[in-house]
Protein backbone atom coordinates (compact mmCIF):
# COMPACT_ATOMS: atom_id res chain seq x y z
CA UNK A 1 0.00 0.00 0.00
CA UNK A 2 1.40 3.54 -0.56
CA UNK A 3 0.03 4.53 2.73
CA UNK A 4 -0.33 3.21 6.23
CA UNK A 5 -4.03 3.72 5.80
CA UNK A 6 -6.73 1.74 4.58
CA UNK A 7 -8.19 3.62 1.06
CA UNK A 8 -11.93 3.92 0.47
CA UNK A 9 -12.30 4.28 -3.44
CA UNK A 10 -15.43 5.18 -5.45
CA UNK A 11 -17.09 2.28 -7.07
CA UNK A 12 -16.76 4.17 -10.50
CA UNK A 13 -12.87 3.09 -10.38
CA UNK A 14 -13.95 -0.12 -10.58
CA UNK A 15 -15.99 0.18 -12.74
CA UNK A 16 -13.99 2.47 -15.21
CA UNK A 17 -11.29 0.22 -14.67
CA UNK A 18 -13.12 -2.80 -16.34
CA UNK A 19 -14.64 -0.96 -19.26
CA UNK A 20 -10.88 -0.80 -20.38
CA UNK A 21 -10.18 -3.96 -19.93
CA UNK A 22 -8.29 -3.89 -16.61
CA UNK A 23 -7.65 -7.57 -15.26
CA UNK A 24 -7.86 -6.36 -11.59
CA UNK A 25 -9.04 -7.95 -8.87
CA UNK A 26 -9.87 -7.91 -5.02
CA UNK A 27 -6.57 -10.00 -4.41
CA UNK A 28 -4.19 -7.76 -5.99
CA UNK A 29 -5.11 -5.11 -3.01
CA UNK A 30 -4.01 -5.83 0.63
CA UNK A 31 -6.36 -7.32 3.23
CA UNK A 32 -7.16 -3.90 4.75
CA UNK A 33 -7.83 -2.13 1.51
CA UNK A 34 -11.26 -0.83 1.58
CA UNK A 35 -13.24 -0.50 -2.14
CA UNK A 36 -17.03 1.38 -1.45
CA UNK A 37 -19.11 3.84 -3.08
CA UNK A 38 -20.33 7.23 -1.43
CA UNK A 39 -23.26 9.72 -2.02
CA UNK A 40 -24.54 12.37 0.10
CA UNK A 41 -27.63 13.39 1.96
CA UNK A 42 -29.07 15.94 -0.33
CA UNK A 43 -27.64 14.14 -3.31
CA UNK A 44 -29.29 10.84 -2.80
CA UNK A 45 -32.17 11.06 -0.25
CA UNK A 46 -34.72 13.08 -2.23
CA UNK A 47 -38.29 13.41 0.15
CA UNK A 48 -37.26 17.30 0.31
CA UNK A 49 -40.57 17.55 1.85
CA UNK A 50 -40.98 14.39 4.02
CA UNK A 51 -41.57 13.61 7.66
CA UNK A 52 -40.19 16.76 9.28
CA UNK A 53 -37.13 17.87 7.66
CA UNK A 54 -37.27 21.42 6.40
CA UNK A 55 -35.19 23.21 3.81
CA UNK A 56 -31.41 23.14 3.80
CA UNK A 57 -29.21 26.39 1.68
CA UNK A 58 -29.32 23.75 -0.81
CA UNK A 59 -32.91 23.32 -1.38
CA UNK A 60 -33.28 27.16 -1.34
CA UNK A 61 -29.99 27.34 -3.82
CA UNK A 62 -31.58 25.06 -6.03
CA UNK A 63 -35.14 26.43 -5.89
CA UNK A 64 -33.78 30.05 -6.74
CA UNK A 65 -32.97 28.87 -10.58
CA UNK A 66 -29.45 29.10 -10.43
CA UNK A 67 -29.22 25.12 -11.19
CA UNK A 68 -30.68 25.06 -14.53
CA UNK A 69 -33.78 23.25 -12.98
CA UNK A 70 -32.09 20.61 -10.85
CA UNK A 71 -33.14 20.38 -7.35
CA UNK A 72 -32.72 17.33 -4.38
CA UNK A 73 -36.23 16.82 -4.52
CA UNK A 74 -36.77 13.78 -5.35
CA UNK A 75 -32.81 12.48 -6.11
CA UNK A 76 -31.68 9.16 -6.50
CA UNK A 77 -35.22 8.98 -3.74
CA UNK A 78 -33.01 6.90 -1.47
CA UNK A 79 -35.37 7.75 1.42
CA UNK A 80 -37.39 5.41 0.49
CA UNK A 81 -35.16 2.61 -1.67
CA UNK A 82 -32.36 2.92 0.32
CA UNK A 83 -32.86 -0.87 0.84
CA UNK A 84 -32.71 -1.61 -2.87
CA UNK A 85 -29.60 0.31 -3.70
CA UNK A 86 -27.44 -1.55 -0.84
CA UNK A 87 -28.33 -4.49 -2.45
CA UNK A 88 -27.10 -3.80 -5.22
CA UNK A 89 -23.70 -2.56 -3.12
CA UNK A 90 -23.76 -6.63 -2.22
CA UNK A 91 -24.26 -7.35 -5.87
CA UNK A 92 -20.85 -5.36 -6.19
CA UNK A 93 -19.09 -6.72 -3.17
CA UNK A 94 -18.82 -3.16 -2.00
CA UNK A 95 -16.94 -3.00 1.38
CA UNK A 96 -17.79 0.35 2.84
CA UNK A 97 -20.53 3.47 1.64
CA UNK A 98 -19.67 6.97 2.59
CA UNK A 99 -23.01 8.88 3.41
CA UNK A 100 -23.72 11.93 4.78
CA UNK A 101 -26.66 13.24 7.93
CA UNK A 102 -29.35 15.74 6.71
CA UNK A 103 -28.87 18.25 9.20
CA UNK A 104 -32.30 19.42 8.09
CA UNK A 105 -33.35 16.11 8.44
CA UNK A 106 -32.31 14.95 12.13
CA UNK A 107 -32.55 18.62 14.01
CA UNK A 108 -35.18 20.41 11.69
CA UNK A 109 -34.37 23.73 12.59
CA UNK A 110 -30.36 23.28 13.19
CA UNK A 111 -31.03 23.32 16.96
CA UNK A 112 -33.34 21.73 19.22
CA UNK A 113 -35.54 18.09 19.76
CA UNK A 114 -33.97 15.13 17.34
CA UNK A 115 -36.62 14.65 14.45
CA UNK A 116 -38.03 11.08 15.25
CA UNK A 117 -38.85 10.38 11.95
CA UNK A 118 -35.18 11.52 10.70
CA UNK A 119 -33.59 9.37 13.45
CA UNK A 120 -35.61 6.27 12.37
CA UNK A 121 -34.32 6.70 8.70
CA UNK A 122 -30.56 6.71 9.55
CA UNK A 123 -30.56 3.90 11.98
CA UNK A 124 -32.49 2.00 9.94
CA UNK A 125 -29.96 2.60 6.61
CA UNK A 126 -26.81 2.21 9.38
CA UNK A 127 -28.19 -1.36 10.40
CA UNK A 128 -29.32 -2.12 6.53
CA UNK A 129 -25.28 -1.61 5.71
CA UNK A 130 -23.61 -3.34 9.01
CA UNK A 131 -26.51 -6.57 8.45
CA UNK A 132 -24.96 -7.14 5.22
CA UNK A 133 -21.45 -6.86 5.76
CA UNK A 134 -21.05 -2.70 4.13
CA UNK A 135 -19.40 0.02 6.79
CA UNK A 136 -20.60 2.83 6.98
CA UNK A 137 -18.82 5.75 6.79
CA UNK A 138 -20.91 9.08 7.77
CA UNK A 139 -19.72 12.83 6.68
CA UNK A 140 -22.06 14.96 9.57
CA UNK A 141 -22.02 17.93 7.07
CA UNK A 142 -21.95 18.13 3.30
CA UNK A 143 -22.87 21.19 1.86
CA UNK A 144 -26.02 21.17 3.25
CA UNK A 145 -26.39 23.46 6.45
CA UNK A 146 -29.98 23.84 7.74
CA UNK A 147 -31.37 27.40 6.07
CA UNK A 148 -32.84 28.30 9.56
CA UNK A 149 -29.59 29.21 10.55
CA UNK A 150 -28.44 30.41 7.75
CA UNK A 151 -31.02 32.93 8.20
CA UNK A 152 -30.47 33.48 11.47
CA UNK A 153 -27.16 34.19 11.71
CA UNK A 154 -25.44 33.87 8.78
CA UNK A 155 -24.71 30.09 8.63
CA UNK A 156 -20.60 29.63 8.62
CA UNK A 157 -20.30 33.08 7.99
CA UNK A 158 -20.92 33.16 12.24
CA UNK A 159 -18.40 31.39 15.25
CA UNK A 160 -21.90 31.19 16.21
CA UNK A 161 -21.86 27.96 14.20
CA UNK A 162 -19.46 26.07 16.62
CA UNK A 163 -22.23 25.86 19.44
CA UNK A 164 -24.17 24.22 16.94
CA UNK A 165 -22.45 22.25 15.39
CA UNK A 166 -21.02 20.52 18.20
CA UNK A 167 -24.32 19.71 19.57
CA UNK A 168 -25.50 18.22 16.13
CA UNK A 169 -22.10 16.10 16.20
CA UNK A 170 -22.91 15.34 19.93
CA UNK A 171 -26.37 13.93 18.65
CA UNK A 172 -25.29 11.81 16.22
CA UNK A 173 -22.11 10.41 17.99
CA UNK A 174 -24.88 9.27 20.77
CA UNK A 175 -27.62 7.69 18.09
CA UNK A 176 -24.88 6.32 16.02
CA UNK A 177 -21.49 5.96 17.02
CA UNK A 178 -22.23 2.64 18.18
CA UNK A 179 -22.40 1.47 14.86
CA UNK A 180 -20.47 4.23 12.60
CA UNK A 181 -16.32 4.11 13.35
CA UNK A 182 -15.62 6.59 10.79
CA UNK A 183 -16.93 10.25 10.81
CA UNK A 184 -16.28 13.02 8.67
CA UNK A 185 -16.78 16.54 10.01
CA UNK A 186 -17.05 18.54 6.95
CA UNK A 187 -16.51 17.63 3.24
CA UNK A 188 -14.49 19.46 0.58
CA UNK A 189 -14.55 22.59 2.96
CA UNK A 190 -12.39 24.39 0.63
CA UNK A 191 -14.95 23.69 -2.13
CA UNK A 192 -17.51 24.85 -0.32
CA UNK A 193 -15.69 28.06 0.33
CA UNK A 194 -14.42 28.96 -2.71
CA UNK A 195 -18.08 27.73 -4.99
CA UNK A 196 -20.79 29.30 -1.90
CA UNK A 197 -18.72 32.56 -1.16
CA UNK A 198 -15.82 33.22 -3.55
CA UNK A 199 -17.48 32.35 -6.97
CA UNK A 200 -20.93 31.99 -5.57
CA UNK A 201 -21.76 28.66 -8.30
CA UNK A 202 -23.59 26.54 -5.48
CA UNK A 203 -24.69 27.22 -2.16
CA UNK A 204 -25.36 29.43 -0.58
CA UNK A 205 -24.58 31.30 -3.57
CA UNK A 206 -22.70 34.24 -1.91
CA UNK A 207 -19.94 36.58 -3.89
CA UNK A 208 -18.92 39.89 -4.36
CA UNK A 209 -20.49 40.93 -7.64
CA UNK A 210 -17.42 41.97 -9.30
CA UNK A 211 -15.85 39.07 -8.92
CA UNK A 212 -17.84 35.88 -8.70
CA UNK A 213 -21.21 34.82 -10.77
CA UNK A 214 -24.38 36.22 -10.66
CA UNK A 215 -24.13 37.01 -7.06
CA UNK A 216 -26.17 39.73 -5.29
CA UNK A 217 -24.42 39.80 -2.21
CA UNK A 218 -21.12 38.76 -0.77
CA UNK A 219 -17.41 39.49 -0.37
CA UNK A 220 -15.38 36.83 -2.27
CA UNK A 221 -12.18 38.76 -0.83
CA UNK A 222 -13.31 37.88 2.83
CA UNK A 223 -15.47 35.61 3.54
CA UNK A 224 -13.80 32.39 2.07
CA UNK A 225 -11.09 33.00 4.44
CA UNK A 226 -13.95 33.45 7.37
CA UNK A 227 -16.06 30.29 6.45
CA UNK A 228 -12.82 27.93 6.15
CA UNK A 229 -11.85 29.76 9.75
CA UNK A 230 -15.18 28.62 11.21
CA UNK A 231 -15.27 25.34 9.68
CA UNK A 232 -12.27 24.65 11.31
CA UNK A 233 -13.37 25.56 14.82
CA UNK A 234 -16.09 23.75 14.66
CA UNK A 235 -14.56 20.75 13.45
CA UNK A 236 -11.34 20.84 16.27
CA UNK A 237 -14.17 21.51 18.57
CA UNK A 238 -16.48 18.79 17.90
CA UNK A 239 -13.48 16.34 17.60
CA UNK A 240 -12.37 17.46 21.13
CA UNK A 241 -16.34 16.57 22.50
CA UNK A 242 -15.63 13.22 20.88
CA UNK A 243 -12.17 11.96 22.12
CA UNK A 244 -13.46 13.35 25.71
CA UNK A 245 -17.15 11.57 25.72
CA UNK A 246 -16.93 8.89 23.25
CA UNK A 247 -13.84 7.75 22.23
CA UNK A 248 -13.53 5.11 24.99
CA UNK A 249 -16.37 3.51 24.36
CA UNK A 250 -16.98 3.91 20.93
CA UNK A 251 -13.73 3.86 19.57
CA UNK A 252 -14.28 6.20 16.16
CA UNK A 253 -12.46 8.26 14.28
CA UNK A 254 -12.44 11.51 13.42
CA UNK A 255 -11.11 13.25 9.94
CA UNK A 256 -11.86 16.16 7.64
CA UNK A 257 -11.90 15.96 3.69
CA UNK A 258 -10.55 17.90 1.00
CA UNK A 259 -10.73 18.77 -2.31
CA UNK A 260 -7.72 18.13 -3.99
CA UNK A 261 -5.71 18.83 -7.30
CA UNK A 262 -2.52 17.94 -8.62
CA UNK A 263 -0.43 20.68 -9.45
CA UNK A 264 2.29 20.55 -11.86
CA UNK A 265 4.07 23.75 -12.89
CA UNK A 266 3.75 25.09 -16.32
CA UNK A 267 7.36 25.35 -17.21
CA UNK A 268 10.68 24.17 -15.45
CA UNK A 269 11.32 28.16 -14.03
CA UNK A 270 11.80 28.78 -10.95
CA UNK A 271 9.04 31.23 -11.04
CA UNK A 272 6.57 28.23 -11.98
CA UNK A 273 8.30 25.37 -9.41
CA UNK A 274 7.97 28.09 -6.87
CA UNK A 275 3.92 29.22 -8.35
CA UNK A 276 2.85 25.35 -8.16
CA UNK A 277 4.07 24.94 -4.31
CA UNK A 278 2.04 28.21 -3.59
CA UNK A 279 -0.51 26.50 -4.82
CA UNK A 280 -0.55 23.53 -2.91
CA UNK A 281 -0.31 25.78 0.16
CA UNK A 282 -3.87 28.32 -0.61
CA UNK A 283 -5.78 24.69 -2.10
CA UNK A 284 -4.74 22.05 0.31
CA UNK A 285 -2.51 23.51 3.04
CA UNK A 286 -4.75 25.95 3.66
CA UNK A 287 -7.32 23.04 5.46
CA UNK A 288 -4.76 20.63 6.19
CA UNK A 289 -2.02 22.53 7.55
CA UNK A 290 -3.75 23.84 10.68
CA UNK A 291 -5.29 20.22 11.44
CA UNK A 292 -1.80 19.06 11.46
CA UNK A 293 0.45 21.53 12.40
CA UNK A 294 -1.84 24.48 14.08
CA UNK A 295 -1.90 27.09 11.55
CA UNK A 296 -2.62 28.31 8.23
CA UNK A 297 0.80 28.53 5.79
CA UNK A 298 2.83 31.43 5.89
CA UNK A 299 2.21 32.01 2.30
CA UNK A 300 -1.09 32.23 2.79
CA UNK A 301 -0.70 34.57 5.82
CA UNK A 302 1.62 36.91 4.13
CA UNK A 303 -0.45 37.18 0.61
CA UNK A 304 -3.92 37.20 2.42
CA UNK A 305 -2.72 39.28 5.16
CA UNK A 306 -5.61 41.00 7.99
CA UNK A 307 -8.25 39.41 5.80
CA UNK A 308 -7.57 36.41 6.85
CA UNK A 309 -8.71 35.49 10.50
CA UNK A 310 -5.74 34.35 13.08
CA UNK A 311 -6.38 31.33 15.72
CA UNK A 312 -5.67 32.28 19.02
CA UNK A 313 -3.27 30.12 21.42
CA UNK A 314 -5.77 28.16 22.91
CA UNK A 315 -7.61 27.94 19.04
CA UNK A 316 -4.06 26.76 17.83
CA UNK A 317 -3.51 24.02 20.29
CA UNK A 318 -6.97 22.74 20.19
CA UNK A 319 -6.57 22.29 16.35
CA UNK A 320 -3.61 20.30 15.90
CA UNK A 321 -3.89 17.23 15.35
CA UNK A 322 -7.79 17.30 15.39
CA UNK A 323 -8.10 14.43 12.86
CA UNK A 324 -7.70 10.52 12.72
CA UNK A 325 -7.40 11.09 9.49
CA UNK A 326 -7.25 12.71 5.90
CA UNK A 327 -10.84 12.22 3.18
CA UNK A 328 -8.93 13.08 -0.22
CA UNK A 329 -11.68 13.82 -3.32
CA UNK A 330 -9.67 14.26 -6.46
CA UNK A 331 -10.80 14.33 -9.91
CA UNK A 332 -7.75 15.91 -11.91
CA UNK A 333 -4.22 17.67 -12.71
CA UNK A 334 -3.73 21.44 -13.97
CA UNK A 335 -0.58 23.32 -14.43
CA UNK A 336 0.45 26.54 -12.96
CA UNK A 337 2.04 29.52 -14.01
CA UNK A 338 3.30 32.26 -11.99
CA UNK A 339 1.38 35.42 -12.28
CA UNK A 340 2.53 37.93 -9.78
CA UNK A 341 1.48 40.74 -10.94
CA UNK A 342 -1.77 39.91 -9.73
CA UNK A 343 -1.30 40.63 -6.04
CA UNK A 344 -0.95 44.53 -6.93
CA UNK A 345 -4.76 44.33 -7.11
CA UNK A 346 -6.51 46.07 -4.40
CA UNK A 347 -9.54 43.81 -4.78
CA UNK A 348 -8.60 40.36 -4.95
CA UNK A 349 -10.57 37.11 -4.22
CA UNK A 350 -8.61 33.87 -3.21
CA UNK A 351 -7.50 32.69 -6.37
CA UNK A 352 -6.09 36.26 -7.27
CA UNK A 353 -4.43 35.62 -3.71
CA UNK A 354 -2.88 32.33 -4.89
CA UNK A 355 -0.64 34.21 -7.68
CA UNK A 356 -0.80 31.78 -10.36
CA UNK A 357 -2.29 31.18 -12.99
CA UNK A 358 -4.36 27.62 -13.42
CA UNK A 359 -4.01 26.16 -16.92
CA UNK A 360 -6.61 22.86 -17.23
CA UNK A 361 -5.94 20.09 -19.93
CA UNK A 362 -8.67 21.54 -22.16
CA UNK A 363 -7.23 24.60 -22.34
CA UNK A 364 -7.28 27.46 -19.70
CA UNK A 365 -10.89 26.99 -18.05
CA UNK A 366 -12.23 23.93 -16.48
CA UNK A 367 -14.80 22.10 -18.30
CA UNK A 368 -17.81 19.62 -17.61
CA UNK A 369 -15.20 16.92 -18.42
CA UNK A 370 -12.30 16.68 -16.68
CA UNK A 371 -9.03 15.55 -18.15
CA UNK A 372 -8.04 11.63 -16.80
CA UNK A 373 -5.08 11.92 -15.68
CA UNK A 374 -4.99 9.04 -13.09
CA UNK A 375 -0.87 9.87 -11.78
CA UNK A 376 -2.07 12.70 -10.58
CA UNK A 377 -3.67 10.98 -7.50
CA UNK A 378 -0.54 9.00 -6.28
CA UNK A 379 1.09 12.71 -6.47
CA UNK A 380 -1.55 13.93 -3.76
CA UNK A 381 -1.12 11.18 -1.86
CA UNK A 382 2.56 10.99 -2.07
CA UNK A 383 2.86 14.80 -0.91
CA UNK A 384 0.47 14.61 1.82
CA UNK A 385 2.75 11.33 2.98
CA UNK A 386 5.69 13.99 2.78
CA UNK A 387 4.73 17.04 3.96
CA UNK A 388 1.98 15.74 7.08
CA UNK A 389 3.42 12.57 7.65
CA UNK A 390 2.31 8.62 7.26
CA UNK A 391 -1.28 10.35 8.16
CA UNK A 392 -3.87 7.74 7.47
CA UNK A 393 -5.96 8.60 4.22
CA UNK A 394 -9.18 7.83 2.66
CA UNK A 395 -9.81 8.32 -0.56
CA UNK A 396 -13.25 9.93 -0.43
CA UNK A 397 -13.67 10.63 -4.16
CA UNK A 398 -11.67 9.91 -7.48
CA UNK A 399 -13.93 9.11 -10.67
CA UNK A 400 -14.47 10.63 -14.08
CA UNK A 401 -16.68 13.73 -14.86
CA UNK A 402 -19.04 13.03 -18.16
CA UNK A 403 -21.47 15.67 -19.72
CA UNK A 404 -24.68 16.02 -18.75
CA UNK A 405 -26.92 13.12 -19.43
CA UNK A 406 -24.22 10.94 -21.15
CA UNK A 407 -24.48 7.69 -18.67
Amino acid sequence: MLLQASSLLSLLFLLTTAAHGGDYSRADFPADFIFGSGTSAYQYEGAAFDDGRTPSIWDIFAHSGRTHGATGDVACDGYHKYKEDIGLMVDTNLEAFRLSISWSRLIPNGRGPINPKGLEYYNNLIDELISHGIQPHVTLNHIDLPQALEDEYGGWLSRKIVKDFVAYADMCFREFGDRVLYWTTVNEANVFALGGYNDGIIAPGRCSPSLGTNCSTGNSSIEPYIVVHNILLAHSAATKLYRKKYKFTQNGFLGLNVYTLWFIPYTNSTEDVIATQRAKDFYVGWLVDPVIFGDYPDIVKKNVGKRLPAFTEYESKQIKGSVDFIGVNHYTTVHIKDKPSILKMNNRDFYDDMAVKIIYDQGNEPTDEYAIMPWGLYGVLEYLKQVYGNLPIYVHENDDTTQWNTL
